[in-house]
């Protein structure tokens, strides 16, 4: 087992730092997005402001992701629970001025070289496209109905 660690590349989103992390650390807000999630690859999702629980297609037991500390307008760091690797990952913030916040995401997993080797490419490019979506999400709209 090696210690694996990704980051994504530094996206820009309009949206204040406050706004974002008022959305991004309440896991409560998922509820609103749930019917978008696919059944037939998640199932059973269950929610509170610290955690998700959820089935995975393939996987026997209920994955649980939890907030395990927060930092206001700057880190959210998450556990995930339950996989066969121990894994974390956290979201950075920063305000660069009004309307122009930087993110980045890193993901980080206790893997078996080899699984690090074959899921490498594919870790990357997805915790980028994270990060993409994160800096492009309506963050202002979502606090403004909530």
């Amino acid at each position: 087992m090696s210690e694996t660690k990704y980051e994504s590349v530094i996206t820009k989103s309009t949206s204040n730092v406050s706004d974002i992390y008022n959305v991004l650390s309440n896991l409560e807000n998922i509820e609103r997005v749930k019917d978008l999630i696919p059944e037939d690859k998640v199932k059973d999702i269950e929610v509170t402001a610290d955690s998700i629980r959820f089935k995975v297609d393939g996987l026997g037991q209920k994955v649980n992701v939890r907030i395990v500390e927060r930092e206001t307008n700057s880190t959210i760091k998450f556990a995930v629970e339950n996989l066969p690797i121990a894994a974390n990952f956290w979201i950075q913030t920063k305000a660069v001025a009004d309307h122009d916040t930087r993110l980045r995401l890193t993901f980080k997993a206790d893997m078996p070289t080899m699984f690090a080797m074959m899921l490498g490419n594919k870790l990357q490019d997805g915790i980028n496209r994270a990060a993409e979506m994160l800096a492009q999400f309506p963050y202002e709209q979502w606090n403004q109905k909530a």
